[in-house]
């Protein structure tokens, strides 16, 4: 099943880096009560992620949060550790970095995608989903290799206006 705009996001214990290293995260109390917005990408790193996706939300981060937002958060399918790293590469304080190592999240939302040809295994698609106290209120998936217009920092912007 494929996360749509009504469902509520399923709980699943994912991992943040914390002061200590890695941590549970349940994802039931990560969206409880607040709103959320969520992007995902393939992989920590990667060329599109790196040089596109996560700029345009470092960019733009204070003006998704002026908008009501609570919280603004990125998931990939890679460990607490990579995600801590890239996070501090990419001068992405404001968001959160959640680590779906083992792709669990990813595969309860049918978000995932099989990159074994391309030597990654099960990867995350490029998405956006906004959720408020858990309930999906948008999603947008980018299908096209190398696009991002449906999970775009400026896409999410025009949802929230």
């Amino acid at each position: 099943m494929t996360l749509s705009i009504g469902d509520k996001i399923p709980d699943i214990t994912i991992k943040t880096n914390g002061p200590r290293g890695p941590q549970d995260l349940s994802t039931g109390d990560f969206f409880a009560g607040k709103r959320v917005v969520l992007f995902a990408v393939p992989g920590a790193f990667t060329p599109g992620c790196s040089n596109t996706h996560m700029p345009g939300f470092v960019v733009r981060a204070d003006e998704i949060l002026a908008k009501g937002v609570d919280d603004l958060a990125c998931l990939a399918v890679n460990d607490a550790f990579v995600m801590d790293a890239w996070q501090k590469d990419q001068n992405a304080e404001a968001i959160t970095m959640l680590a779906d190592g083992n792709a669990d999240f990813t595969k309860a939302i049918g978000m995932d995608m099989d990159a074994t040809g391309g030597g990654m295994g099960i990867r995350s698609l490029r998405y956006a989903l906004i959720a408020f106290d858990g309930v999906v209120e948008y999603v947008g998936v980018d299908t096209e290799r190398g696009v991002v217009d449906k999970s775009s920092a400026a896409t999410v912007l025009d949802y929230l206006s």
